[in-house]
């Protein structure tokens, strides 16, 4: 007899932050995502932190212009501040701040 699942859902994979084992963007940063990110320096793009929201968003002012949003599954306003320097990297959805990295999906 064949084994029903619960789908693959925020809710049901990562109901706390920091047990989070989901492996999609802006959840757990796996290390195959930080060793491609690494290995592939044209990749980032550095910014500045706009504003950071409890619902993981956090706005970023990149240095080429205009705004961009990445989200985090937790809560990322302990760890960043507005005006602080941070890099991301679109291919794989790595968000640098000093030697912090998070997995994020870019919005």
């Amino acid at each position: 007899m064949a084994q029903r699942l619960r789908p693959h859902t925020v809710s049901t994979v990562c109901e706390q932050a920091d047990m989070c084992q989901d492996d999609h963007a802006g959840h757990v940063l796996t290390p195959m995502r930080l060793r491609l990110a690494t290995a592939t320096p044209s990749g980032w793009r550095d910014a500045v932190v706009v504003e950071v929201l409890a619902d993981g968003r956090v706005v970023i002012a990149p240095l080429h212009g205009g705004t961009a949003q990445v989200w985090q599954h937790a809560d990322l306003r302990d760890a960043l501040q507005p005006g602080e320097p941070v890099a991301v990297h679109r291919t794989y959805g790595v968000l640098a701040a000093g030697s912090d990295r998070w997995s994020v999906a870019i919005l």
